[in-house]
């Protein structure tokens, strides 16, 4: 039998991306379904690992996962300890708040207390909005964009930066408004140990594949039909 595909990710709910599953491997979404439909060309099992974020790249790193695949963005700070395959996604990402605020640009955070993930490409470009207070949530929490979601309805944030794919879901929601989106495109890959060379050819081939075959595009317009796809 072929070795399992072990990759890691949070068991959250975080659609389009992907569903909470409870703990089991039948996942839904597009992470979930290229993870699949990569294990699928390369013929091997797959078996998701559940850690937190913060986790993540540690866990190839010690060898307890192959790979993550789970809203990784390829930058400089995490070439450092892990590699990455070519991009299987591009997205830029949103600046979410309260509706009625007001705010429709950067400028508009000026002294305003604003939300991201530690560590985070949305971190980075909080860190860029002038005057605004960056506000830091930890990676540890099972749910940080759930945690995230709940300080900017409580007014513990006055906004928060998330990809534009993650923030989908409450786009329609009456309490909170889209008020712009930076086009970062941030590239998203597959994380892998810089041990393991072999492998990171292997999913390229792989992800090189359902490209130019039409198979990753067609994951993509089911479950993000309002995003172009941008490979």
């Amino acid at each position: 039998m072929a070795d399992l595909l072990r990759l890691a990710c949070a068991d959250i709910e975080a659609p389009p991306l992907f569903h909470a599953s409870g703990g089991g491997q039948d996942r839904r979404g597009f992470e979930p379904d290229v993870g699949r439909a990569v294990a699928h060309a390369l013929g091997r099992p797959l078996e998701w690992r559940f850690v937190p974020w913060s986790e993540m790249l540690p866990s190839v790193r010690s060898g307890d996962a192959d790979g993550v695949l789970c809203g990784q963005g390829i930058t400089a700070q995490r070439l450092e300890l892990v590699d990455f395959t070519r991009p299987y996604a591009v997205f830029n990402e949103s600046v979410l708040v309260r509706a009625g605020s007001g705010i429709e640009s950067p400028e508009g955070l000026r002294g305003l207390r604003v939300g991201a993930i530690a560590g985070s490409t949305n971190m980075t470009l909080t860190e860029t909005f002038e005057a605004a207070e960056p506000v830091a949530f930890s990676g540890t929490s099972d749910d940080v964009f759930g945690e995230m979601l709940e300080a900017l309805r409580s007014g513990d944030v006055d906004a928060v930066v998330d990809d534009d794919v993650a923030l989908i879901p409450v786009a329609d929601d009456p309490e909170f408004a889209i008020a712009f989106t930076a086009e970062t495109r941030n590239r998203w890959g597959i994380a892998v140990s810089k041990d393991e060379p072999q492998l990171r050819g292997e999913l390229d081939g792989a992800l090189e594949r359902m490209h130019a075959g039409g198979e990753l595009a067609a994951i993509w317009s089911r479950w993000m039909p309002s995003l172009p796809y941008p490979l």
